[in-house]
């Protein structure tokens, strides 16, 4: 017969396991210094959460280490969300391709030549192109443009490319005009001499 359920049989339903209480003296197994250990940065109040890459206040390892320039590379400094990349597809990889066939970046993924359509595609100029393709994609290099258009091709982008602002020159400041000589006044002698009438 199942226990009658009284206040003083009550019991979890899980065995719970007590806090660890530090600091309670050495008797209570986690005393004296609390499992920090004796002094240190790491034993003081609010110090001891440092980031992972912390190296004790010198030189980071990812600063010490060079980054690749430009804003297509992973590592490309500085790092920020206008940062564009491309997908680069090169002509000779166009051959692909039936004469006359239509080059679209969703074309370019049946064909296993990109991953997918996520990413900007920008055809580039290495290699020769002998088919007539008109070609639809997002950038395109002058090189790749001219082969293209060669083989009698055409090429439409599918996003404008921006254009850089000029920085107007400021206008030269006008010159201060110079003031005017005032009259010479006369001199002591030229008013006490008498004046000759007539």
């Amino acid at each position: 017969m199942a226990e009658d359920l009284r206040l003083h049989t009550l019991k979890p339903a899980q065995a719970r396991k007590d806090r660890k209480r530090v600091g309670r003296g050495l008797g209570s197994g986690k005393g004296r210094y609390s499992g920090r250990g004796i002094k240190g940065q790491k034993s003081r109040a609010g110090s001891h959460k440092m980031p992972a890459e912390f190296e004790g206040g010198q030189t980071r390892i990812f600063m010490r280490l060079p980054k690749l320039r430009g804003n297509t590379s992973k590592d490309a400094m500085p790092i920020g969300p206008f940062r564009t990349t491309t997908v680069p597809v090169n002509v000779a990889a166009l051959d692909a391709f039936d004469d006359g066939a239509e080059v679209t970046p969703e074309s370019l993924v049946e064909k296993g030549l990109i991953k997918n359509t996520r990413t900007d595609v920008k055809l580039l100029g290495q290699g020769e192109l002998k088919k007539k393709l008109t070609v639809r994609v997002h950038a395109i290099s002058a090189s790749a443009r001219e082969k293209v258009e060669a083989a009698g091709g055409s090429v439409s982008l599918l996003k404008e490319p921006k254009v850089k602002k000029q920085k107007q020159a400021k206008p030269a400041p006008a010159a201060a005009a110079e003031p005017e000589p005032e009259p010479a006044e006369a001199t002591e002698a030229e008013v006490e001499a008498p004046t000759e009438e007539a």
